[in-house]
């Protein structure tokens, strides 16, 4: 049974990563492995042996127990799974909405009125920093996105844009690595219990700033970045006066989730359904003011068309929500077979963990960083509650990825907007984005 679940595993990633070529979305096939595989375990429960209890992350011998005790045990630990992960998918689901209703109001467009520079350098290191401190706090994709639409209007060069996009990819990467808030993967860590904000911030702000600060140290040395940028003078005006306001207050809001999970101590998707509906409350009320000040005889507008919060919602990129669920539910199908666990201990007799957490950093460039972390949780389950280990994979997986373009959310976002190819920044971006990865790679270890 166990070979079998694994052989769907891996026919099932290797057409999530060659979707481009099978013309299929990877969702598709993320959420028919979770189905089959936990269809397979359902069948074959009968003959299990053992079985991993998420509960005291332990493996347990069930070879004695009978059908129906077995058949209890799944429905429990799919349960048990089910809703580790719906807190996952509803704690990114409320954040991608209020992004979205921030971009309702125009506010990333406030960001492009701090951006005075004119000299290419200044400029890299302004986005660059932008790209580190907005990721931290939105996820690094959307990050990626905003950034890379405010450069639109800024530079005008095409050639110039896919240099400052490859160091927004690592900037953003960089960024969502060291707050619990800032990619899929801290957040899976930080829910599941492994890190708290705190300690997370406090040892790996310093590694991921270095993995954007060396790439721009060296950055001084390229041709590519003498000189200004040539640009008419741009006159555009954030069109909706609430633009400012409504970016500060959703950003806020966000950065205050980690806060109320240690005051209350209750999940985090808790508190971020909280600023959900506090920035919603928020976005109506101003919504039905501007088109009752500015219409005052469309009154059933108002009531009819859709609001900032509707609009949010109906934008949520539901397919990436789907191929979480998919991933996290079939890692969990294997890691109840007790085949994560096994792995596991059989790796830490041959290689030191460090090793292997440097190596899986720099598979995740080429592997999705989301089914590495969570067989990893499954993996080292014995260590305790901030443990290196914990932090060390969060800057591995959060960063390995922009060593290659297709390695992460970020990369692929900003292959898509700007045309870049993936042998052209594996050419004049990937050399950089390593130095940076092994340089907060040696600076993690040296602080511990």
């Amino acid at each position: 049974m166990e070979i079998t679940i694994l052989l769907v595993f891996i026919l099932g990633y290797l057409a999530i990563t060659m979707e481009h070529s099978l013309k299929i979305d990877k969702l598709i096939p993320a959420l028919l492995m979770m189905a089959i595989c936990w269809t397979i375990i359902a069948l074959g429960i009968g003959d299990a042996q053992s079985w991993f209890d998420p509960h005291h992350s332990k493996l347990m011998d069930i070879s004695s127990w009978s059908l129906e005790q077995k058949n209890h045990l799944l429905e429990g630990t799919l349960l048990h799974h089910f809703g580790k992960t719906a807190e996952i998918l509803i704690f990114l689901m409320g954040a991608m909405a209020i992004v979205e209703m921030i971009d309702h109001f125009e506010g990333f467009s406030a960001i492009k009125k701090l951006i005075k520079a004119r000299k290419k350098i200044t400029l890299l290191w302004i986005i660059s920093f932008l790209a580190f401190f907005l990721s931290s706090i939105i996820d690094n994709l959307t990050a990626t996105i905003v950034l890379i639409t405010i450069l639109r209007k800024i530079i005008f060069d095409s050639t110039d844009r896919m240099w400052f996009s490859g160091f927004i990819i690592i900037a953003a990467n960089a960024g969502g690595a060291w707050t619990p808030i800032g990619d899929v993967t801290t957040t899976m860590l930080w829910m599941a219990e492994k890190v708290t904000t705190m300690e997370l911030i406090k040892y790996l702000v310093i590694p991921s700033l270095l993995n954007i600060l060396i790439p721009l140290l060296i950055a001084f040395f390229l041709p590519v970045f003498k000189g200004e940028i040539t640009t008419p003078e741009d006159n555009e005006k954030v069109i909706n006066k609430h633009a400012s306001l409504m970016l500060i207050l959703g950003l806020l809001l966000v950065v205050a989730v980690p806060v109320f999970k240690t005051i209350t101590h209750l999940p985090p998707y808790l508190g971020m359904m909280l600023s959900l509906s506090i920035f919603a409350v928020i976005s109506e009320i101003i919504s039905n003011r501007t088109i009752s000040f500015t219409s005052p005889d469309a009154t059933d507008n108002v009531h009819t068309s859709k609001g900032p919060t509707m609009n949010a919602l109906a934008k949520i990129e539901m397919p990436s929500v789907l191929f979480f669920l998919g991933i996290l539910m079939t890692v969990a199908a294997m890691e109840s077979m007790g085949m994560i666990f096994n792995f596991g201990q059989q790796v830490s007799q041959v290689m030191d963990s460090n090793v292997f957490v440097t190596l899986l950093g720099v598979s995740s460039a080429v592997i999705d960083n989301v089914p590495l972390v969570a067989a990893s949780i499954g993996m080292f389950s014995e260590y305790s509650v901030n443990h290196e280990i914990w932090h060390f994979l969060a800057y591995a997986a959060g960063t390995g990825g922009s060593i290659l373009i297709i390695g992460s959310a970020a990369g692929v976002v900003a292959m898509g907007m700007e045309k870049i190819s993936f042998f052209w920044y594996l050419k004049n971006v990937s050399l950089l984005a390593l130095l940076g990865y092994i340089g907060g790679v040696v600076a993690f270890l040296i602080m511990h």
